[in-house]
């Protein structure tokens, strides 16, 4: 049974800074490429950022470029996101997942909310 278990999020002030983490079972995540999505209120869900298997390629969408850095852990089989300079547009749930053809593979986990506010 695949679990995806977020968590590191919380209230943070624009300009500050979070790590997320996910914690991957139920597969060989070692295997699989991972990402990183997050669904603000009223929109649809987008991905952040992604990771191959050995790390050998790391994407970050536009608007996390310079800020937001994907890594990954194939022997603990965790996934974080290093979140630098946040703003309040970037608050949201943000879920991990593994990705194949740019689309998610496994049923989301519970997410992490990521509060962006003064």
């Amino acid at each position: 049974q695949v679990q995806l278990v977020e968590s590191g999020g919380g209230l943070v002030q624009p300009g500050g800074s979070l790590t997320l983490s996910c914690a991957a079972s139920g597969f060989t995540f070692r295997n699989e490429a991972m990402a990183w999505y997050r669904q603000a209120p009223g929109k649809e869900r987008e991905l952040v950022a992604s990771i191959g298997t050995l790390s050998s390629f790391t994407k970050v969408v536009d608007s996390g470029k310079g800020r937001f850095a994907i890594s990954r852990d194939n022997i603990k089989n965790t996934v974080s996101l290093l979140m630098n300079s946040l703003k309040p547009e970037d608050t949201a749930v943000y879920y991990c997942n593994a990705i194949r053809s740019s689309r998610p593979l496994y049923p989301w986990g519970q997410g992490t909310q990521v509060t962006v506010s003064s």
